[in-house]
């Protein structure tokens, strides 16, 4: 019988085996951020990743648990993990070669406004979110939940990143998407009556 903590362990494996595969595939880079920038945000991103990932077992506050050992807790964990690292596969998928895993702007830049990007502007965050939430669940200690906020700070900070650049290139084309499509969180679609 499969743990729960080995099956998230396998899918962020596949998943990670399948982004790393797919990097090689993107367009020149035309515009970077400075490594200062980047650094802004990778570094919660690190701690973050540290702290859900690894059993930081020498601080034993760390390893207290915040939720009740119930294993269906775990087990929904292990769907929001499917389902985030599906969404956000689906979301690299259908940039291309536009993604780049620094705040860059590639030849031939377009803002991609269908699929995943009708939903939410930023869909590889929205799915790794929830994904790292489903994690934390599995886990269920003050480090895992630590560990999803911090990675939550360094996403927020390269969202804004992003869309600064992506505004600075792009300028009111960029302004009307993010008035049309929600950052992170995707809302149902309005229909005319």
């Amino acid at each position: 019988m499969f743990s729960p903590a080995a099956v998230v362990s396998d899918l962020w494996l596949i998943w990670v085996l399948g982004w790393l595969g797919a990097s090689v595939w993107t367009a020149k880079t035309v515009a970077r951020q400075s490594p200062a920038s980047q650094l802004a945000y990778a570094i919660f991103i690190w701690i973050g990743a540290a702290l859900l990932f690894f059993h930081l077992t020498l601080v034993a506050p760390f390893q207290v648990d915040f939720l009740p050992n119930w294993r269906w807790i775990a087990w929904a964990g292990v769907g929001l993990v499917f389902l985030g690292l599906g969404f956000s596969g689906w979301a690299r998928f259908y940039l291309g070669r536009l993604w780049s895993g620094a705040v860059t702007l590639k030849a031939e830049h377009v803002i991609v406004r269908s699929g995943p990007y009708a939903m939410t502007r930023h869909p590889i965050y929205t799915g790794l979110l929830l994904a790292l939430i489903g994690t934390a669940l599995v886990r269920g200690t003050i480090a895992s939940l630590l560990g999803v906020a911090s990675i939550a700070i360094g996403i927020v900070i390269k969202i804004r990143q992003e869309e600064g650049l992506l505004i600075e290139h792009f300028g009111e084309g960029y302004r009307a998407y993010q008035s049309e499509v929600p950052a992170l969180v995707p809302r149902p679609r309005r229909t005319e009556v």
